[in-house]
């Protein structure tokens, strides 16, 4: 997991890609890690046009000029660093998802393409696909969380009482002193629904004390001195406002070991991506 020796970053020629792009350098230099370049190509209306009829040989003819663009892009955008190029003809997260299980890589870092409510739903969005696919850290920030700076200075680490949360916070606090940050802990309890006629407030008390002891036993045992915060807010909601609230250059969460299709938690993770006001790392 950390420290980070392979960064994948997926090439789209995109808006976002290239705002992603000097927060891929910041990794690598921070990390002194490898960087490999990965972008796949479709053949759109070609594939089903004579032209494939006449020239069955187009797809591999093709290769050779998508390899030199990445090439190119490579020498433009991290001319002092050496760099990988991968390109591949297919669909972009199952290129991706190939690369990872066959290459091996301990961190892709891939702008969100987000377009909506309904898009949050879609996992067959790369981005979605990505996140529930492959088994590395994902680095992740729709178009609008990619414009500060490349630094962190503030993480908000969001944690559950799940069996991972000991990792995660483990790599948090790696992850805050590489980079000299200051890291924050949120913790949402989400609450059982209560009838409206019952006064539930001895219960919540009773809920987040606990989890806020269950916090700080944590902490102690890991030797991490981070401030916490326990609150019953909707996960989204609880996170966005804690990062908006110490200004968080980074969120940090766990993806979970249930990574179903119809699981709660995929539906949650690409609503948090959209909703931070800043790059999420998964992992």
């Amino acid at each position: 997991m950390l420290p980070f020796r392979k960064i994948l970053f997926p090439v789209d020629y995109s808006g976002p890609c290239l705002a992603a792009a000097p927060h891929v350098k910041a990794m690598v230099e921070t990390y002194q890690a490898e960087l490999t370049l990965i972008h796949s190509y479709g053949l759109g209306p070609i594939a089903y046009s004579e032209l494939m009829v006449a020239d069955p040989e187009l797809p591999e003819r093709i290769r050779p000029m998508e390899a030199n663009r990445l090439e190119k892009f490579a020498a433009e955008v991290f001319p002092d660093q050496t760099v990988e190029t991968f390109v591949e003809q297919g669909e972009a997260g199952s290129v991706i998802h190939h690369f990872v299980q066959h290459q091996g890589t301990d961190l892709v870092m891939i702008p969100a393409q987000g377009h909506g409510a309904l898009r949050r739903l879609l996992l067959g969005s790369v981005t979605a696909k990505v996140l529930h696919d492959v088994s590395a850290a994902v680095w992740t920030g729709t178009a609008s969380s990619l414009t500060c700076r490349p630094e962190y200075h503030s993480i908000v680490c969001a944690l559950d009482e799940s069996e991972e949360a000991e990792a995660i916070l483990m790599a948090a606090a790696a992850f805050a002193r590489q980079f000299g940050a200051q890291l924050y802990l949120v913790h949402c309890v989400e609450l059982p629904t209560m009838a409206l006629e019952i006064d539930v407030s001895s219960f919540r008390r009773a809920i987040i004390e606990s989890a806020d002891g269950k916090l700080r036993e944590l902490k102690s045992r890991l030797g991490v001195d981070a401030p916490h915060y326990v609150t019953d807010e909707i996960m989204i909601d609880g996170i966005r406002k804690e990062a908006l609230r110490v200004n968080a250059d980074l969120v940090i969460v766990g993806r979970g070991r249930s990574q179903g299709l119809l699981s709660g938690l995929w539906s949650r993770m690409y609503s948090l991506i959209q909703e931070a006001p800043c790059p999420v790392m998964s992992i």
